[in-house]
């Protein structure tokens, strides 16, 4: 919607026969209007996040070598304990289910739900899927050879 200068409206209303007391109302309005707007518009503050790696282990095993491990990046506020990570996201699915598209459809595994989960549900839980698809994971011991 295109924004226009009060003034320029008094102007246009001025210009047309609609008389000094319909002009003073219809700018007296316009100015009601724009600071309910105004106040309407505050919007939060946004959040501080950190990155959690929610990780996938069929097998059971993370320290055995060979196996392809997958994840999925997720954000919550930065003061919360990632643990609740999958908590937020477990949540975020119980209420995707009971909608009219989760009931049709209903999620069952995490990686549904990361990829098929409703952004605005998940908002509601302050927790945010940053990867829709599962991404490989390279174990390290940390530490950068010599050679």
């Amino acid at each position: 919607m295109a924004k226009v200068d009060t003034d320029l409206v008094k102007m246009v209303l001025q210009r047309t026969e609609l008389g000094e007391e319909t002009v003073v109302k219809i700018m007296a309005d316009i100015a009601a209007e724009s600071k309910v707007k105004e106040v309407g518009e505050e919007k939060e503050l946004p959040v501080k996040k950190q990155s959690v790696v929610i990780l996938s282990d069929p097998h059971g095993k993370l320290a055995a070598s060979g196996f392809d491990y997958t994840g999925w990046v997720v954000q919550i506020p930065e003061d919360d304990n990632p643990a609740s990570a999958l908590k937020r996201l477990y949540k975020g699915a119980y209420d995707y289910n009971v909608t009219p598209k989760g009931r049709r459809m209903p999620l069952k595994t995490v990686e549904e739900a990361c990829e098929f989960g409703s952004a605005k549900i998940f908002k509601e839980h302050k927790i945010w899927v940053k990867t829709k698809e599962p991404i490989l994971i390279v174990a390290t011991n940390g530490r950068i050879p010599k050679e």
